[in-house]
């Protein structure tokens, strides 16, 4: 993390992240009027009474916005933790399990890629009712197969390393090799991954809500914001600026902190290369002594 800091990519992403966190936690305290109380002032502009105006009903938008960042930021979380969950625990057992299991893992992962995740999740909240946790669960588990091709890329990249097989020799057992080598390869392109698929859950959480999906209305949120601002653009044309530039800038930052962590992966992965080259060359080469014959050899 501090690496991250270090870079001013990463401080902004962290910076914008924060804030939409802090939204998701005292958005619903912070909020000057009720999200759900209507009243006769419908589709009023900016005031000071109401910030960004009045809907069609005469609810404050302002109030709504920040009412509707918990529901957003936690959709976004449980698509990046299902996909987390579903995609790395199976990439993972597919190099340790043998090929049977690495074939029907393998078939999944591209059954899954196949499936439009919008059509899926529609039909699974017709079946088991409109709900946003059945959503992004079933959304989630559709988005696993990123974090599966990852973990099973990195885990091979370790299995068949030499200096594991040589630990394997030693008698270390799996648990050890796990804790020493499998975790430092696999965390750095997990945290990347995790990053940009917290920004694709915000996408999702905002077409699915845009769509009325997973979430019961009047429950406010960003894209059911944007839903019903549409229809009245005629009469409040600024009205999906709030809620669309709040969805553009988090996914944004998950992005920029995804090429933060990216960033610097890469660069502590090349110093421990180097220094491990280092250290080989430093192994190879043997440290001479000059003798007094030698010199007097030189001397005649």
């Amino acid at each position: 993390m501090r690496r991250v800091l270090s870079l001013t990519s990463g401080r902004i992403a962290v910076a914008v992240l924060a804030v939409v966190a802090l939204l998701a936690v005292l958005g619903p305290l912070l909020a000057p009027h009720d999200p759900l109380a209507t009243s006769t002032h419908t589709l009023a502009p900016a005031s000071a009474g109401h910030w960004l105006g009045t809907d069609y009903l005469g609810r404050d938008v302002f109030s709504r916005l920040l009412a509707g960042s918990r529901i957003s930021v936690l959709g976004s979380l449980e698509v990046a933790l299902t996909a987390l969950v579903a995609g790395t625990v199976p990439g993972i057992l597919s190099v340790q399990l043998g090929r049977v299991f690495e074939w029907a893992t393998l078939r999944l992962a591209d059954t899954l890629v196949a499936l439009p995740f919008l059509l899926f999740a529609v039909a699974v909240v017709a079946l088991l009712g409109n709900g946003l946790t059945q959503a992004m669960l079933v959304t989630g588990v559709l988005v696993s197969p990123l974090f599966y091709r990852v973990a099973r890329a990195a885990t091979l990249a370790v299995a068949r390393a030499p200096y594991v097989e040589a630990a394997l020799i030693a008698g270390a057992g799996t648990g050890w090799i796990v804790r020493r080598h499998l975790w430092a390869k696999v965390l750095p392109p997990l945290a990347v991954a995790l990053a940009q698929t917290v920004g694709t859950g915000f996408v999702i959480v905002s077409s699915l809500t845009f769509l009325g999906i997973g979430v019961q209305p009047p429950a406010p949120t960003w894209g059911g914001l944007l839903a019903s601002d549409l229809g009245y653009l005629g009469h409040q044309p600024w009205a999906p600026v709030a809620p669309a530039l709040l969805v553009m800038l988090t996914v944004w930052a998950a992005n920029l902190l995804a090429d933060a962590l990216r960033d610097v992966s890469g660069e502590a992965g090349r110093t421990l290369l180097r220094g491990r080259a280092a250290r080989a060359r430093t192994a190879a080469v043997p440290s001479v002594t000059p003798t007094p014959d030698a010199h007097a050899g030189g001397a005649r």
